[in-house]
């Protein structure tokens, strides 16, 4: 089943040459992507234009068989695709590690106590549990990182986003990272400038060059 699909997406920003000139994107149940490119060629817009947080001039874009053109199209989206952003500091606003893992289960309705429920077994699923009523801002980089995976996991998305997970890991941190996303079950769209990354967790690699997706 085919999950996202960016059929001839054009997109620029104000006063700049196209980054996106008729890109083209599949994703599939269980698939793992990797988006590579030189920085500024798109691949982080790509992820944006996936949940409606940009919009192309032209194109089609269809996730979970129903094509997306208006902001209420993407509140679905955005609760069945989770994105782990660049810059952890984007992600992380609550004043403590549980608050910001309980708030996206609290805004989709649920209970203070099963928000509660959740965040437990999310930071025992990716062993962080020692971490649970740290200040967010005082974490490491590491530390943050590892946390803004686990607010979107709270979410139990259908498919994962990642957006330069590695950045600010150590070398301990990123293979636990690796060990923990290798163990998940979700289709994952990937962007990371490290090779190792990308062939360990989606070999499966689109090079995004002069505006469209090759074959890498």
């Amino acid at each position: 089943m085919t999950l996202i699909s960016l059929e001839d997406i054009c997109f620029a920003y104000p006063g700049q040459a196209p980054v996106l000139n008729g890109a083209n994107l599949h994703l599939s149940t269980g698939q793992r992507l990797s988006l590579t490119g030189a920085n500024g060629s798109g691949k982080s817009t790509l992820l944006r234009i996936t949940l409606g947080l940009q919009r192309p001039s032209s194109g089609t874009v269809t996730i979970f068989g129903q094509e997306r053109t208006v902001e209420a199209d993407f509140h679905d989206v955005r609760r069945r695709v989770g994105l782990v952003f660049q810059d952890p500091d984007d992600q992380l606003f609550c004043p403590t590690v549980a608050e910001d893992i309980s708030f996206g289960p609290l805004n989709l309705g649920k209970t203070r106590d099963e928000a509660l429920s959740i965040v437990n077994n999310v930071l025992g699923d990716l062993d962080l549990m020692h971490l649970k009523d740290r200040i967010t801002h005082k974490l490491s980089g590491g530390e943050k990182r590892l946390v803004t995976l686990a607010t979107v996991l709270a979410m139990e998305p259908e498919v994962l986003l990642l957006d330069e997970p590695t950045n600010a890991l150590d070398t301990k941190n990123e293979a636990r990272l690796l060990e923990i996303l290798q163990s998940l079950p979700q289709a994952i769209l990937l962007v990371s400038h490290s090779p190792a990354f990308r062939t360990a967790l989606a070999p499966d690699e689109l090079d995004l060059r002069d505006g469209r997706l090759m074959p890498a």
